[in-house]
Order: C-alpha cells, then sequence, then structure tokens
C-alpha cells in the first residue's frame, strides 16, 4: 500500500499481516479521490472503519485540513499509530479509539465534508451504518458519503437526505458515492 499523490506521494505504509484487515486496493482508491478531487483540499474529513488508516493518510496527503479515523480494533489501531509515527502525520490528524456505531450516536463532532466508511465486509454492516448516518449530525448540505461493500449487501439509493449518486462494481464489492441533498437539489 503506499500513497498515490499529494504531499506524501509515494510513501508507503508499514506493511503488516492481519487476517481481519481487506485494506481498500490503490485502483479503488485513486477513484475514490479522483472523482472527489475538488472536495478534499481542506475538508473535514470523517474515516469510519479506519483500519490502517489507508484512505485517511491518502487524504491527509491531498490537503484535507483535519481528518478523525474511527476505529476499534486493538490491532488496526496499532498498525495506524505506526503509519501515522512512519509518515511523520499529526496536525489535523486525530485517531478515536471506538466503535463506529457509538461515535455515530455519541459524536459531538460539528458535521463533516467527506465521510470515508469502509466497514469489515465479513459483517455486512453497510446498509446499518447508512441507516444510523442518516439520522447523524456529522454530515451537512454538500456532504459525500463514500461506502464500500460487498455485492451480497444490501445498499439503498438514498438514506434520508444521503443520496447515490453514482456506483463503481468491481467485482465482489461496490464503492457507493452518496451526497448530502436537500429535497429541491434532488429533484
Amino acid at each position: 500500500m503506499r500513497i498515490i499523490s499529494g504531499t506524501l506521494k509515494g510513501r508507503r505504509l508499514n506493511s503488516f499481516k492481519a487476517s481481519h484487515l481487506r485494506p481498500t486496493t490503490d485502483r479503488v482508491k485513486e477513484v475514490i479521490f479522483n472523482k472527489l478531487m475538488g472536495v478534499v483540499q481542506g475538508a473535514r474529513v470523517l474515516d469510519l472503519f479506519s483500519g490502517t488508516g489507508n484512505l485517511s493518510f491518502e487524504a491527509y496527503s491531498r490537503g484535507a485540513s483535519e481528518i478523525i479515523a474511527v476505529e476499534k480494533s486493538p490491532k488496526s489501531l496499532k498498525i495506524l499509530e505506526g503509519n501515522r509515527e512512519a509518515l511523520k502525520v499529526s496536525n489535523g490528524f486525530k485517531v478515536i479509539a471506538m466503535d463506529v456505531f457509538q461515535f455515530i450516536k455519541k459524536s459531538q463532532e460539528p458535521a463533516f465534508d467527506l465521510l470515508l466508511v469502509d466497514p469489515p465486509f465479513t459483517q455486512k454492516l453497510a446498509h446499518q451504518v447508512m441507516e444510523e448516518l442518516q439520522h447523524s449530525s456529522l454530515h451537512k448540505q454538500g456532504s459525500w458519503v463514500v461506502i464500500e461493500s460487498t455485492k451480497h449487501e444490501k445498499i439503498a439509493e438514498s438514506y434520508g437526505l444521503l443520496n447515490l449518486i453514482d456506483r463503481k462494481d468491481y467485482g465482489d464489492k461496490f464503492l457507493s458515492f452518496f451526497r448530502h441533498e436537500s429535497i429541491e437539489e434532488s429533484v
């Protein structure tokens, strides 16, 4: 895994052996960030189920102003912190060791511009996460939510004001782009 663009371009993330992780491939990561090129610079980014921090560090490298990475697995947190140390990333980058669903319910954070969601495929949580997010204050008018899911999971066309804008098919998984839009905008 490597950072594909921005100030940290070409830097490698620490290698690891962990059966509980399935990092986002460079190909998928490139699609996400190319599609949201105008969104990331200066954005507040929330990375849910952040794992190694792969998506968080890419957003940081591309100029996000603030990143919060939420992860509960001690193994993943150790890898994430190791990557943060190796990349010398500190300002504007916060790691929260917490269950994602608890974070969504309890967070007092102001709304984010971009939410990156990569739940564990083995647990098929994509629909449940989107249902929780639709009722949260973690997004606002114009916010983007990008979620990875398996083809065998339910994922709706909209969740409240979060409306599907695009979906990419990658064999065994989908990459779905949702945007928070008012009723007038989505018509």
